[in-house]
């Protein structure tokens, strides 16, 4: 009854016309960067960053939310009708999406994309509502060593399954760790890798090492394979369902929920992973697999419910115990500490109303999303016109005039200019971004966590090991780590013993 009642306050809080409207403001450019090819909600929020500084933190987490979600509503629009993803997430909804198009089913996917996810978005952040506090009631009992394992496990995890290769996701979230460590070290006071220059002595800024990797990247990144000519772009038609399509569709719905919203709070599951596993479980258990590769709309609508799940399932972890589990949560990350607030256990108790006003502005946003969705796809679609050498002006225009915001400085500048060229650097090499942002924000919490491990064991290795809770998180990362070595082994055996039969 007590996370009902700071819901309804929350409700109450976000329920005010000022408030509404930058929720509605929030879920609109979610929505428009979504269908723009190749930008998404992580992009815009880092760009946004420096410009909500002189918001209160509440309305600037209200539009944070409406882009989170309105990103992953917008994402299906292109995939559908242009048979390209808006975003990474949305790349399954190609496979069935783009099909029903070319039928002349375009208005049917588009519908049971955007019911499905506000149907998904909804039940997911009722979990959501339910889940987090439980899963705060766990935290506050860990300790140091406990949360040192717990980042750990943040870490191997999202450098080992992101990206081409291992080596890669390393590469990347040693970079990060490497970043995360510049300027005037808490303890000692002495200076880390600034190299005499004092405008490193405070560390790199996150919001400008962000808006560099993703804002000046994407937009350096998108102009570079930008094509010439436009697209062609299917019809949209009426976007309505008819019976059969709402009896299809209900099943996919409820089990891409049932998927999303718990491997959306995996450390590096994500909404890619979660989509993709929607999408094979649709294939198996479906009536009509014969429709499958022709345009099924089962296909549509389990992923993209999938989709909408993830997205709260990847808040659970980031309130509850500071842990970004995919970009978009990382940035937001940086926004509450860029508002001098640290999301983990204590955030319900320190910052309640700033909490409940956020879950609240989901539902909100959700709603929002349903009626701004159905009726407007025509005019999402026409965004699709805008000149694309617009678009990377305005992108590396905002991002240069955020990023000097920040602290009034050319240097900033300079800064933001080199991470968007590492960012690009990074596309190009197949090395992934997430791990070096989660080593940038989690690398000095880490290191404070292991400091304060070894301060109360007087030093000794032994107090990296708290208890159960530790134990269990080395148990699986040293399985994380050893996997690929026993399937190496495994498979040199296979050929040893079909040399040996040959």
């Amino acid at each position: 009854m007590d996370n009902l009642n700071a819901l309804l306050e929350g409700f109450a809080s976000i329920l005010t016309p000022g408030n509404l409207l930058i929720a509605l403001i929030g879920v609109t450019v979610g929505t428009a960067v979504g269908v723009l090819p190749g930008l998404g909600p992580a992009m815009t929020i880092a760009l946004l960053l420096p410009i909500t500084y002189g918001m209160e933190p509440t309305q600037a987490f209200i539009m944070f939310a409406g882009i989170f979600y309105g990103g992953m509503y917008g994402g299906s629009t292109t995939s559908i009708l242009l048979n390209t993803p808006g975003q990474a997430s949305s790349a399954v909804t190609v496979l069935e999406g783009f099909k029903m198009a070319k039928n002349g089913r375009a208005g049917q996917a588009l519908a049971t994309a955007a019911i499905g996810s506000f149907v998904a978005g909804t039940i997911a952040t009722l979990a959501l509502v339910f889940v987090t506090p439980a899963t705060v009631a766990f935290a506050i009992s860990l300790g140091a060593p406990d949360y040192l394992a717990i980042m750990l496990l943040a870490f191997v995890a999202t450098a080992s399954v992101l990206g081409s290769s291992r080596i890669r996701g390393f590469t990347s979230l040693l970079v990060g760790l490497v970043i995360g460590v510049v300027g005037i070290d808490a303890v000692t006071g002495q200076q880390r890798l600034t190299y005499g220059v004092p405008q490193l002595a405070d560390g790199l800024d996150i919001v400008v090492v962000t808006v560099g990797l993703f804002a000046v990247c994407e937009a350096l990144w998108l102009a570079g394979r930008a094509r010439g000519g436009r697209d062609e772009l299917f019809p949209v038609g009426r976007v309505w369902m008819g019976r059969k399509d709402w009896k299809r569709s209900l099943g996919p719905w409820m089990r891409g929920t049932a998927i999303g919203f718990p491997f959306g709070a995996i450390p590096a599951g994500g909404a890619d992973f979660t989509t993709f596993l929607s999408y094979i479980t649709e294939r198996r258990v479906s009536k009509h697999k014969d429709e499958f590769g022709k345009g099924a709309i089962e296909g549509v609508a389990g992923p993209e419910a999938a989709n909408n799940a993830s997205a709260a399932g990847a808040l659970v972890p980031m309130l509850a115990l500071g842990l970004p589990v995919n970009a978009t949560a990382a940035i937001m990350l940086a926004a509450f500490q860029s508002y001098g607030i640290q999301p983990g256990p204590l955030l319900f108790e320190r910052e309640s109303a700033l909490v409940w006003t956020l879950i609240a502005s989901l539902f909100i946003g959700n709603l929002l999303l349903l009626v701004l969705n159905l009726p407007l796809i025509p005019i999402w679609v026409k965004l699709l016109r805008i000149p694309k050498p617009y678009l990377f002006a305005g992108i590396l225009f905002f991002a240069s005039m955020g990023a000097y915001a920040v602290n009034a400085q050319p240097f900033d500048l300079f800064v933001l200019l080199v991470f968007g060229l590492v960012g690009l650097a990074m596309r190009r090499f197949g090395i992934p971004v997430l791990p070096l942002i989660v080593g940038v924000i989690l690398g000095p919490i880490a290191e404070r966590q292991a400091r304060m491990s070894l301060q109360l064991s007087g030093g000794d290795l032994s107090g990296l090991v708290g208890g159960p809770v530790s134990w269990a998180i080395y148990g699986i990362l040293a399985v994380i780590l050893a996997w690929p070595l026993v399937m190496l082994a495994r498979r040199r055996l296979s050929r040893h013993r079909e040399t040996v039969d040959a």
